[in-house]
Formats: C-alpha cells, sequence, structure tokens
C-alpha cells in the first residue's frame, strides 16, 4: 500500500474536533433553553415566539448549526457526530439547573459513558477523506445504492410528517424523534457536500454552472431540512422533557447520519477491522450512556409523581 506524504491524511483533523466540541456544548443548551422559554410562556399564558429566553435558546441552535457546518467539512461525519454526546453530558447538567431535573447516579453514569465512547471514537476513527471533489461528489450522489435510500428516507418523512405525526406526535416522543433524526440523512451529507462544492460554484464557463446548481440544490435542501427539524423539535419540547428527547434523539440521529455518510462518502473504507470493531464499541458505550440518562429520567419523572 502506498504511503501518501501528505499531513491531512495521516494526521488528526484537530480543528475539527475543536469545532465540534464546541458547538456539541453550544447545541447541548438550546433545548434546555428552549423548553424554558416555553414552560415561561406556558405559565403567562402567551406564545413562546416573545419569550427572550426561547430566543437565546434558539440563537444557540443558529451558533451551533454554524458550528457543526463548519466541523463536517474539516472532519468525517463519523468523528463530528459522535462528539454530540458531549452536548447531551452538558444539557443534562443544564437541565438540573435551570430546570430542576436533577440527575441520579444513573443519569451521572450515563454522562460519564457518554464521554468515554466519544473519546473511543475520535482514536479509532479514519484519517482520510474518500470524497475530494466536485466530481466525485456528484458520482456518489448518482449511486444507485445512496439514490434509493434518500427515496426510503424521503418517503418515511412524508408518512411520519402528513399521517402519523398529527394523530401520535403528542403522545409517543419516538414520533418527533423519528423526523428530526431522519433529516440528519440530508443536513449532515449536505452541509459536507456544499464545502466541496463552494470552490467550484462562483466561477465561469459550463462546469462552474452545473457546480453552482448543484450547489443551490444542496443549499436548499440544508435549509428545508433545519426548519422543519427545527419546528418539530420545538413541538416535541412542548410535550415532552427535554434531557428525555435530546437523549433519544442523539442515538437516533447519530444512527441515521453514520449511515447516510457510509454510503455517500464512503468514510468507512478507511477503516481497519480493529478500528471498526473499536468504533462499534465506542458508539455502543455512547448509546448506554445515553439510554441510562433516559432511565434516570424516567425514574425520576415516576419519583415526583409518587411524592405529589
Amino acid at each position: 500500500m502506498a504511503v501518501n506524504s501528505e499531513p491531512s491524511s495521516v494526521s488528526l483533523p484537530v480543528s475539527g474536533i475543536v469545532i465540534a466540541v464546541v458547538s456539541s456544548f453550544i447545541n447541548g443548551s438550546t433545548f434546555v433553553l428552549q423548553k424554558k422559554g416555553i414552560l415561561r410562556s406556558r405559565d403567562r399564558g402567551g406564545s413562546y415566539l416573545t419569550d427572550v429566553v426561547w430566543w437565546a435558546g434558539t440563537l444557540s441552535m443558529i451558533v451551533g448549526q454554524i458550528g457543526n457546518f463548519l466541523a463536517y467539512n474539516v472532519a468525517p461525519a463519523v468523528i463530528v457526530t459522535p462528539l454530540g454526546a458531549l452536548g447531551v453530558l452538558f444539557g443534562a447538567v443544564l437541565a438540573s439547573w435551570i430546570l430542576k431535573e436533577h440527575l441520579n447516579i444513573l443519569g451521572k453514569l450515563g454522562c460519564v459513558l457518554c464521554c468515554c465512547g466519544s473519546v473511543v471514537l475520535i482514536i479509532h476513527a479514519p484519517k482520510a477523506e474518500t470524497v475530494r471533489s466536485r466530481l466525485e461528489l456528484e458520482e456518489r450522489l448518482s449511486d444507485p445504492v445512496f439514490v434509493v435510500y434518500a427515496l426510503l428516507v424521503v418517503l418515511l418523512l412524508v408518512i411520519l410528517i402528513v399521517w402519523i405525526a398529527p394523530a401520535h406526535g403528542t403522545s409517543n416522543i419516538m414520533v418527533y424523534v423519528a423526523i428530526c433524526s431522519l433529516l440528519g440523512s440530508f443536513t449532515v451529507p449536505s452541509s459536507k457536500g456544499l464545502g466541496l462544492v463552494a470552490p467550484n460554484a462562483f466561477g465561469e464557463g459550463p462546469s462552474s454552472s452545473r457546480a453552482l446548481a448543484l450547489f443551490l440544490g444542496l443549499l436548499g435542501t440544508l435549509a428545508v431540512s433545519i426548519l422543519i427539524q427545527f419546528f418539530f423539535i420545538n413541538k416535541a419540547l412542548e410535550c415532552f422533557s427535554s434531557n428525555m428527547f435530546e437523549a433519544i434523539y442523539y442515538v437516533t440521529f447519530t444512527s441515521t447520519v453514520i449511515l447516510a455518510s457510509a454510503l455517500l462518502f464512503k468514510e468507512w473504507t478507511a477503516l481497519t477491522l480493529t478500528d471498526s470493531l473499536a468504533m462499534l464499541c465506542g458508539l455502543t458505550t455512547v448509546c448506554v450512556g445515553v439510554v441510562l440518562l433516559r432511565i434516570s429520567q424516567e425514574a425520576l419523572i415516576s419519583w415526583k409523581k409518587k411524592t405529589d
């Protein structure tokens, strides 16, 4: 096997990791602040759209998404996405302070497992990208496997949004979680794709016109996906606790993003068998941690009902 002399292909993308970590902490505050704004507006009998705390959470979401956009373009998605576990940790701590959703021993253990799993994922993640140009991206977008996957996701989203959400959304948290997570199949690949296409989109010539069309298509897909996610995240926060939603959402969002990235960018091809098993263990550890957070939250809710 030939050795690549370029540092970027053999070194850990430190800048992407730093951006992803900061974005995770910012995103971790989003659901808590928005939930607090919803509760404040409910007490006043008004709309949360007029609450300053809700808008602070919304601003955090915007800043966090910008950070994610930057991170996805300087590091593999299999590194950036799992680091969202740190947002779960910070969100749990912030919720215990602002929303009085305190963690028991299971919740604290869940937070520790999330962090440990993220470290394992960083150490064993692929150090190279397999898609480095617009032409490669266009080839991957037209791959029959990815096209079929994208069509199935769109079909599922239509069914969930049009038929299932109106009937069961307020009683089953998995409906809103599924909608927001499936949209991750478009937001993350679109973010990475924009970074690849942007350098060629604003030049001259037929190739630039094609690049510009692809750029606008990806930008439109990203914008629509984020707006729909934003709407259903707030619908979920109106009905369910922020800790519960964030924990389940993180696991399902991570799974769909990794699957979409594996199909489109083929980032898994840079992994050895050992690294693959290590990353599987890391992801499993993160998922167990998030599940423990949910169990902790459910136990606290049950305890409060008994004491009331």
